[in-house]
């Protein structure tokens, strides 16, 4: 006998002003999920522009292919391709749910990976995993296969981004803004510099402080770091803080142009310990208080009481 008493929706029929069973495509479609594997068949005739091409490449035989993207587009209400005699075009529709099906793809992956244990993938914001994480991923894999690890850099937002749509399973962070559902841990404290080339005028100061600093731009690295936020939490209701005079995107590109003489910036000490060591720029602390950002280990909290991410509790020592 069934456990729960078998439910009958009905819905108003607007043509006769009364209550209609529902039809089965609407139980279709307000239940069904998508089926990964016709996604799957969909992205390779996307890449392929032929059924042939695409079958051979799943391993499928070509009908079944077609199989897969007519209930696609039955599940979805839309033709997905043109087809004609030289092959099939994506339509509108198709090129709208294309980064939706990549992501399906994505998930799938990362669900299979996880229920294996064969694959950790983190996310880290371009300073950390340029500058910082390096050591940690070499002594983390001592002990492990390099395919088990897989790390993707991005922009502070992006990694955000990708940590909750479950593409990373573990971020490390310059910011973090304690969203529900993760767990977030403070990693290190990584100190702030400001870095001038050798000729410049601040070149020959040990430290630096709030009025000296006040006195120039800047030039600002990567977006959505936290170092707007930084200095003005640092200066405060000051009206002399420094402006960012121009954004170049990276704090590669800051380093060059610092170097070129075209401005001064604020990095993380780390960013430039090689250049530092040989004298194409320096480096300035901050006198007290000095400046420094917090980073952070953060994942999702699946269950209560699950085990901390291998990669995290590396980091963390736990």
């Amino acid at each position: 006998m069934s456990c729960a008493r078998r439910k009958t929706s009905f819905k108003c029929s607007p043509a006769r002003g009364r209550w209609m069973p529902p039809t089965n495509r609407d139980r279709w479609h307000s239940a069904a999920m998508l089926n990964p594997v016709w996604v799957r068949t969909f992205l390779a005739l996307i890449d392929h522009r032929s059924f042939q091409a695409a079958a051979e490449q799943l391993h499928i035989a070509q009908p079944t292919a077609s199989l897969h993207i007519q209930k696609l587009e039955e599940q979805l209400g839309a033709s997905l391709f043109h087809r004609s005699r030289t092959g099939c075009d994506p339509t509108r529709e198709a090129l709208n749910f294309l980064p939706y099906a990549q992501s399906i793809r994505r998930a799938n992956e990362r669900a299979l990976a996880a229920i294996s244990g064969e694959r950790l993938r983190v996310g880290a914001s371009s300073n950390i995993g340029i500058y910082l994480l390096q050591p940690h991923i070499r002594s983390y894999l001592q002990a492990r296969h390099p395919s088990a690890f897989e790390i993707v850099i991005d922009r502070n937002p992006s990694i955000a981004a990708k940590l909750e749509h479950g593409e990373v399973d573990v971020a490390v962070m310059e910011w973090w803004d304690n969203r529900s559902g993760f767990r977030s841990k403070h990693w290190r404290r990584e100190p702030v510099v400001v870095i001038v080339p050798p000729d410049h005028p601040l070149a020959a100061r040990s430290k630096i402080d709030r009025e000296c600093l006040a006195g120039f731009e800047l030039l600002g690295g990567e977006s959505g770091t936290g170092t707007g936020r930084l200095l003005a939490k640092f200066f405060g209701d000051s009206p002399q803080m420094p402006r960012i005079s121009l954004e170049l995107g990276s704090t590669e590109a800051v380093k060059q142009a610092v170097k070129a003489g075209i401005g001064i910036s604020l990095v993380l000490a780390s960013a430039v310990t090689d250049e530092v060591t040989a004298g194409t720029l320096r480096a300035i602390p901050f006198l007290e208080p000095p400046l420094h950002k917090d980073l952070f280990v953060i994942w999702r909290i699946a269950v209560s009481g699950a085990p901390v991410p291998t990669f995290a509790g590396h980091l963390l020592g736990v």
